[in-house]
């Protein structure tokens, strides 16, 4: 019960035999399949470089998105320590602890700005509801802002919170609100 294999591979029916090929037509057949195969590397390889560029753009976009979501974490610190300084009493605004809140504050800007943020400022300006956010209205010329009620800042050139304010109502008669 021993069982014979063959090696030998039969010939396709469909295939011409190589043997009743020309060696030119051998040749022609040889040289599509090598260029087949190298058209294949090529795309293989574009492909690749897309993949990259695709990785990059996302490790890019991750870090612009990390960055902005740090910054909006930040800015509510940012507006409590300007209240405080703007709420500290007349008689200790000359205080050293103040002054030193005024110094960590001017700090914190700093590094904002070197992280790319900027302040939006808006007062006197026409309203823009792509930088503004309007929460009522004032006396004063109408459609321009007269009162900024929260400050609103970029990170290049993308508004990532709006400047909150009061927008003139077109009543001149009145005095308009102090400023920020």
């Amino acid at each position: 019960m021993t069982e014979e294999r063959s090696d030998a591979v039969a010939p396709d029916a469909d295939s011409p035999a190589e043997e009743t090929q020309t060696p030119e037509e051998l040749i022609a057949s040889l040289r599509a399949e090598v260029e087949a195969a190298v058209a294949a590397r090529l795309r293989a390889a574009a492909d690749y470089q897309n993949l990259q560029r695709r990785a990059q753009e996302e490790r890019a976009e991750f870090g612009r998105y990390q960055l902005t979501a740090s910054v909006l974490n930040f800015l509510p610190v940012l507006d409590d320590l300007e209240r405080a300084v703007e709420s500290t009493h007349d008689d200790i605004k000359d205080h050293p602890w103040v002054e030193g809140v005024k110094l960590v504050m001017s700090k914190f800007r700093g590094v904002l700005e070197s992280a790319g943020v900027t302040e939006v400022h808006p007062l006197g300006a026409p309203f823009d509801p792509a930088k503004h956010e309007a929460v009522g209205s004032a006396p004063g010329p109408d459609g321009i802002v007269v009162r900024v009620l929260r400050r609103g800042y970029v990170l290049n050139d993308k508004v990532i919170r709006a400047a909150m304010v009061l927008v003139g109502d077109g009543d001149r008669s009145a005095p308009p609100p102090p400023a920020e």
